[in-house]
Order: structure tokens, then sequence, then C-alpha cells
């Protein structure tokens, strides 16, 4: 008779705990056990805790085990809750321990099945009842996560009406929504306490608005390298036609006798182009039009290594209606134009730098992730922490930020018409190049700027993802013939192609992988654009709230 020993653990979760019977049978190459009870006298399974060890038995050996089946049943007067199991260990009477990790929600009565959790890729399975599970889990997946368009010409999204009808393992927890909600209420409630929400007051003097350092030129040029949204200040050699800055408009401002071409020579003059903004139309916010400009901005670097606005012009096109505001302007003139480029800077970066590079696309990468690979495969498990909250996250900002009548529309100078087309048109010039982040920084020219600070830290983040993404891929991908023939591998990579980037070739997105070097650069910038980058241009408006 061989005895294995079973431990069940429950997630430290709110509402994880069972009260119902649970049910296991173990599979192996060489045979199955019989569906066995997990009766104990604590009487459920509950969060946060290891079973005790339960003995199944068996005629004799199951040799290499494949996969465990679970299901739970109701007690007589106990009604079918919601159970979080993380993970399995059964001890085989070898003495060996395997692993099988669940980490989702059982609410049901059917029978579900869990591989052990030895990575494997579909060339790796030799049997049979694995490769029926790894097809099994597949189906109820595309058939659970569907692509949907919100509006065309953005990338696609989780079909879903209600995060309610998310399934569950890609809900919030009881906590975070509880966190969310809280965070959510008490920031409109505090808009409409201080009357911001509705105001159409006039602001009596500058000094209500009054934050240190606001007003100063360093401040404003350091915000384009560490601010919230440092991903439009690129190195300047020559000037557009559009920006007809001339020497004698910015001497004033360059140190000493040098002159605005030395410096275009010297890489010490850099351009800020709002031109995605162009043309866009201006919401109108309690019956009254609101401006909609598209900003261009020199800086200029000091000899002492800061980063000073020297011109700015608030559209695109030269004109006698659109002077080029300069330093030596009077106060408030200067202080406006600083502003109104603020004012267009909020709209880029929610909308292009935040929403679109970092939400629509992780939710891009977490749908195709979860249709194409099963749970069993190397690049879920490496990439499946990384999706956390995405889907539910992106659901209800499409219903409460942008939708008609959601925050933005209702609150921000491109709401409605104008924030669908500024997406739009930031859906048309994304590439995988400005994804990736070294390339990103030497196409701008930033590679020797001080005091930049997002590069410094994010280069390292980047190098310290990328090898760890190069040692994970490297040891499962020995070759490149092995990237081309796993098929689940493909299909991901195609479906972020076709559904995320539109099919687009100009976008330099891959449509399939060869190498392993290919891999390993896209998997990093999945991780990266999750992670890092998100996090630099999202915490950072902690500051300007």
């Amino acid at each position: 008779m061989a005895k294995y020993k079973v431990t069940v653990h429950t997630h430290n979760i709110a509402t994880a705990t069972t009260m119902n019977n649970v049910f296991i049978k173990l599979v192996g190459e060489n045979g199955e056990s019989k569906r066995t009870w997990l009766t104990s006298l604590k009487g459920g399974f509950y969060q946060g805790t290891a079973s005790r060890e339960f003995d199944v038995e068996c005629p004799s050996s199951l040799g290499t085990l494949v996969l465990i089946e679970l299901d739970k049943q109701t007690l007589p007067f106990f009604p079918q809750d919601a159970w979080f199991p993380s993970k399995v260990v059964v001890t085989t009477p070898e003495g060996d321990k395997c692993q099988f990790p669940i980490y989702r929600w059982i609410m049901d009565k059917e029978v579900h099945l869990f591989r052990e959790g030895t990575a494997k890729r579909l060339c790796d399975e030799t049997n049979h009842l694995a490769r029926y599970s790894r097809e099994k889990e597949m189906k109820t997946r595309t058939e659970q996560y569907c692509w949907d368009t919100y509006k065309e010409g953005f990338p696609g999204s989780m079909k879903s009406d209600n995060p309610l009808d998310l399934p569950c393992e890609v809900q919030f927890s009881f906590t975070k929504a509880t966190q969310f909600l809280f965070t959510a209420a008490t920031g409109i409630t505090e808009l409409k306490l201080k009357g911001y929400s509705d105001s159409k007051k006039n602001w009596k003097n500058i000094d209500e608005l009054s934050k240190a350092h606001w007003k100063e030129d360093e401040f404003f040029g350091y915000q384009y390298l560490n601010g919230s949204n440092p991903m439009l200040i690129r190195r300047c050699s020559e000037l557009p036609a559009k920006f007809p800055v001339t020497e004698d408009m910015v001497k004033p401002s360059l140190r000493g006798s040098s002159s605005l071409q030395r410096e275009l020579q010297s890489g010490n003059i850099f351009l800020l182009d709002y031109k995605n903004l162009d043309g866009i139309k201006a919401n109108v916010i309690n019956r009254k039009k609101q401006y909609m400009v598209a900003p261009l901005v020199l800086l200029y670097r000091t000899p002492d290594d800061k980063l000073m606005p020297i011109a700015i012009q608030l559209k695109q096109e030269p004109g006698e209606d659109n002077p080029i505001f300069l330093p030596t302007d009077s106060e408030y003139d200067w202080l406006l134009a600083k502003i109104f480029v603020r004012s267009a800077d909020f709209q880029e970066h929610q909308l292009n730098v935040h929403l679109l590079r970092t939400h629509l696309l992780a939710e891009v990468f977490a749908v195709a992730l979860l249709r194409n690979m099963p749970m069993v495969h190397p690049l879920y498990k490496l990439l499946i922490p990384h999706t956390r909250y995405t889907l539910q996250i992106n659901l209800l900002a499409r219903a409460f930020l942008i939708a008609d009548e959601g925050v933005f529309t209702k609150f921000a100078a491109s709401g409605g018409e104008g924030m669908i087309e500024i997406l739009r048109r930031s859906v048309a010039s994304l590439t995988y190049s400005s994804l990736c982040m070294p390339e990103d920084i030497t196409a701008r020219g930033l590679e020797s700027v001080p005091n930049n600070y997002y590069r410094d830290d994010g280069l390292k983040l980047w190098n310290i993802i990328h090898r760890f993404v190069e040692g994970v891929i490297g040891f499962y991908y020995k070759s490149d013939s092995e990237v081309r023939e796993d098929q689940e591998l493909q299909n991901w990579i195609k479906d972020i192609f076709d559904h995320g980037f539109l099919a687009q070739e100009c976008t330099g997105i891959p449509q399939s992988f060869s190498t392993v070097p290919e891999v390993v650069k896209f998997v990093t910038v999945v991780i990266f654009t999750s992670s890092g980058q998100h996090s630099a241009v999202n915490s950072g408006q902690v500051g300007v709230a």
C-alpha cells in the first residue's frame, strides 16, 4: 500500500475560508487514487493556514504525479461558499514533495484540475493527461477572457461591462476593493467640500494657489526630467521651422557670450513639442469653453547644470497671433505661458504617457497571456504577478474616468471628443522602440544630461529586470529553434500584435519570435512597463495632487 500525505494551504486574504467538504484525487503517470474526502475535526480550511496532513492511500505507487483534481461539496444547511486555496503539497511514499499551485477561487461543485508546479512548455509534455488538462484549461480561458474594442483605434481590452463579471481570479480582493473605494470616495468628497469640483469663482490672487517653487523656472525645467512626465523632453540640435526663435530673443537667457547656435551644437538645448494636442477640440465645463494649446518649449542647460525654459510658443504654427513668450517678458505674461504649458502637459501625460503606455498596454499583455498561456507554462509563471488587478482597474477607468460621464470628461480641458482623438493619435504614434527604455533615452539624446534620476534609476531597474528575464528564458529555451517551435509563445505575441498594436507593422512590435534575445527583450518590456514605468509616471502625481 502506497501512502501519500496531503497538506492544503488556504490563502491569507479575506473571505478565503471554506466550511464545505473538500475532496481530492491524485493523478500520476502510473494511475490515480480514489476521490478522497479531506475531513478534519477542525471543521474547515481557514484563511492563512495550512491544514493538518491528510493520508491518501493507493494500492501501489502512482509514479510521477501529473495533476490533482479538487472539488468541494456543501454540508447540510451550509451554503456553497467561495474558497481560495493557494497550494496543495503532496509528499510521496518515496519522500518527494510535490507542489500544486492553485491561487484561484473555487466557488462551485465542479471538479477542477491543477498541474504539478514544475514549469513545462508544450513540447515538454509527454503524458496524455497532462496535454488534456492543458487543452481543457486553455479552452476555458479563451471563453472567459475575450477581446473587446472600447473605441475604434484603441488597443484591445477585456470584454466585460462590470467588475463582477470578471473571472474571480482577476477581481480586486476584498481589502483591495475596500481601500480603492475609500480612496476614491474621500478624494471626490474632498473636492466637493472644498468647492473645487463645481466652482465657478475666479481666484482672487496668485497667492491662493501658492505652492513652494511652482513659479520658479528652475523647477519648471526640472519636472521634465524627474516629474510625472519625463517622456517628452528631447535634445534639440536644430530648431524646427515652426518655432522661429531668434538669437536676440534668447541672448539674455544664455550665460556669458554664448549664442543659441553654439548651444544647439553643444547639445545644451532641449525641446518640448506638444504636437499631439494640435487642433484638439476643447471641452465645455460649466457651460464655459475651455482652452487647449499645443505648445513648443525651448529649454537651456546652464553651465551649472540647471534646465531653464528660455522660449515658449503656445500654438504649433507661428504667426502674429501666436507670440513667443520669453523670461524677459512681464512676470505674469511669462508665468501664464508656463501655466498653459503645464496644462498641456497634464493632457499629454494622463492620456498618452500614463493611460495608454502603461495601463492599456498592461491590459493587452495580460489578456493575451491569459488567453494563450496555461498556468504551467514558464512565461505564465514569470508574468502573471505583474498583471495583478490590471483588468479591473482598467475597467473602472473606462467606466468612471474616461466614460461620457467620467471624471476626466467632466473636469479636464481635453475631456470628451478631444480625449478620444488624443488617444487615437497616441496609439498611431506608438512604437516598440519607445517602450524599450535604453533605446528611448538614446533616441531622445538624454544619455548624458545631469540630474536625470528617471533615466539613472530607470536604467538600473531595466538592466536588473533584463538580467533576471535573460536567466529565466535562457533556462527554458536553449536554442532559437525552441523559441520558433513553441506555438503557445508564438500565439501570445501574435495576439498582442493584432489586438494591442492593431496589426500595424510600422510600430515595430514583433509578430513572431525567432530568437531567444527577441523573447528576452519583449518580456523585459512587459515587466518594465507594468512595474517601473508605471510607478514613474503614476506615483509622481501625489506631489501635485
